[in-house]
C-alpha cells in the first residue's frame, strides 16, 4: 500500500504541492474514493471544534466531502475549497458547498472563518503560502488544523503490492527501493507542515495530536481502496487490474482479510492576536 511519500513523484518529495497532475488525479473515480476512503476519528473532530473559537469552517482540498460531512454533522458551517471539479461535484451532491480552486488562488472575498482544516490534503498546498493564506481568512483566535492517516498493511500484503507494482511500472520512481514505514513518512511531512506554519509568522507554536484506531478489511474492501491511492490513480486499466490481482491473491493467502492499525496525526496552531 503506498504511503503518503509514494503518492507524489520522487523529485517533489519536499514540494509535493508542485505535482499538480498527481494532486488532481484522485477524481478519476470520485464515487469509489468517497466509498473506500476512511473517515476521521470522532475524537479528532470534537477536539478541533473545542479548540476553535466558533463553528464556521473552511475545508481545504475537501475532495468528496468526507471530513466536511463529519464537521457538518457536528453542527459546523462548512465551505469546501477543492481544485478538482469531479470531486467538488460529488461533494456538492452530498450537501457540501464547494468552490473550485486551489487554496492558494482562492478568493475569500472578505469572508472570515473560525477554523481552516485540511484532511489528507495539506501536502498538495504550499506549506508557507497555505499557512499565510489561512492566517488571512481566520478570525481572532482561529485555528489551523491539518490531519492525515498513517498506516501500513501487513508485510505480506505490502510485499505483494511492491512486487507487482515493480513489474507493471518498472520505470516509476515509486518502484525504486523499499517503502519507508508510514509513520516515519508522515512525521517528516508533518515537520514540513509545522515549519511552514512557523515561517508564516502568524500562529502560535504548532501542536501535534495523535489518534490510534483499527479497521478490518476484507479482500474486497482493500481492493476497493487501493485504486484511490496516488500510486494507482494514473495507471492504465490493464496494469491496475494486474496489481489488484496480485494483492488480492496475497490477501486470500492470509485468510481473506486483515486488521489495519491506523494512526491519525494532526498539526494544529492558533492564530496569534493581531
Amino acid at each position: 500500500m503506498p504511503t503518503l511519500s509514494q503518492e507524489h513523484p520522487e523529485p517533489s518529495r519536499n514540494e509535493p504541492h508542485k505535482a499538480r497532475q498527481m494532486a488532481e488525479s484522485f477524481g478519476v473515480d470520485a464515487e469509489r474514493y468517497d466509498r473506500a476512503r476512511p473517515e476521521y476519528p470522532d475524537a479528532l473532530v470534537r477536539q478541533i471544534i473545542a479548540a476553535s473559537p466558533g463553528l464556521d469552517i473552511v475545508d481545504v482540498g475537501c475532495g468528496t466531502g468526507i471530513e466536511a460531512r463529519q464537521f457538518l454533522a457536528a453542527g459546523c458551517n462548512v465551505l469546501g475549497v477543492e481544485p478538482d471539479i469531479r470531486m467538488a461535484e460529488f461533494a456538492r451532491r452530498t450537501g457540501i458547498e464547494v468552490e473550485v480552486v486551489t487554496f492558494e488562488e482562492w478568493d475569500a472575498a472578505g469572508r472570515t472563518f473560525d477554523a481552516v482544516v485540511a484532511g489528507q490534503s495539506w501536502h498538495w498546498v504550499d506549506p508557507v503560502a497555505g499557512a499565510a493564506k489561512a492566517a488571512r481568512v481566520l478570525r481572532p483566535g482561529g485555528l489551523l488544523a491539518v490531519f492525515a492517516h498513517a498506516y501500513d498493511p501487513p508485510p505480506f500484503v505490502a510485499e505483494a503490492f511492491a512486487t507487482v507494482f515493480r513489474k507493471v511500472a518498472p520505470d516509476s520512481p515509486l518502484s525504486a527501493g523499499p517503502p519507508r514505514p508510514a509513520q516515519d513518512v508522515y512525521q517528516a511531512m508533518f515537520a514540513l507542515f509545522a515549519d511552514g506554519i512557523r515561517k508564516a509568522a502568524a500562529f502560535g507554536e504548532p501542536e501535534q495530536w495523535r489518534f490510534d484506531w483499527e479497521r478490518h478489511y476484507s479482500r474486497d474492501d482493500w481492493l476497493d481502496l487501493l485504486p484511490t491511492t496516488g500510486a494507482l490513480t494514473q495507471l492504465p486499466p490493464d496494469q491496475l487490474a494486474e496489481v489488484l490481482a496480485g494483492v488480492g491473491a496475497a490477501i486470500d493467502a492470509i485468510g481473506g482479510g486483515f486488521t489495519m492499525a491506523y494512526t491519525t496525526m494532526a498539526i494544529t496552531a492558533s492564530l496569534n492576536p493581531r
